[in-house]
């Protein structure tokens, strides 16, 4: 079992107890990279801050990492990774790139526009010489996929924002 895997043990009842669900767990050279949301796909900087404070306390009596490393807790983003089946289908109509683990007759880099989730498939719709071809990708198979940063995507991420309720934040004065 890798460093990912056990933090991963370690934390999803800490991520639940808080309201959060995992995005991504990743240990990469000495950083350790956690994406969380709240189940409606939000994730604030004080969300970050509360479960940063406390996945840093259980990974301190763990110690699941054995050397020196940094941890960095944050949101999945605009342009975010697509890691679980649900993430598939909430992210369909998106346009997205996925990389497989082990080739498909061939290939393993496809990009085109996400369609959903067919059982355990994500569908993309992808441009060929004689047009579009829809393909369905094993989730098994995928070593990674991602959002692309595309207008849509920021126009979807925009509206989000105009969702915020304003009055949680602290006025701020400008001097002229």
């Amino acid at each position: 079992m890798g460093v990912a895997e056990r933090v991963t043990e370690l934390i999803v009842p800490i991520a639940a107890s808080l309201g959060y669900e995992l995005v991504r767990v990743r240990f990469k050279g000495q950083v350790l990279q956690i994406m969380a949301e709240r189940p409606d796909g939000t994730m604030n900087i004080d969300d970050c801050a509360t479960f940063s404070r406390a996945v840093s306390a259980v990974l301190d009596e763990a110690d699941p990492i054995t050397d020196g490393y940094s941890l960095e807790v944050s949101s999945p983003g605009i342009d975010r990774p697509l890691t679980r089946a649900k993430d598939f289908a909430n992210w369909a109509g998106n346009e997205v790139k996925v990389e497989l683990a082990r080739p498909l007759d061939g290939r393993k880099r496809f990009r085109g526009m996400l369609r959903g989730l067919r059982a355990d498939t994500a569908v993309i719709e992808i441009e060929s010489k004689e047009g579009s071809d829809t393909i369905a990708l094993p989730l098994t198979s995928i070593g990674e996929a991602k959002l692309v940063l595309t207008d849509k995507l920021l126009k979807q991420a925009a509206a989000n924002q105009s969702q915020i309720d304003e009055s949680d934040f602290d006025t701020v004065e400008v001097e002229e």
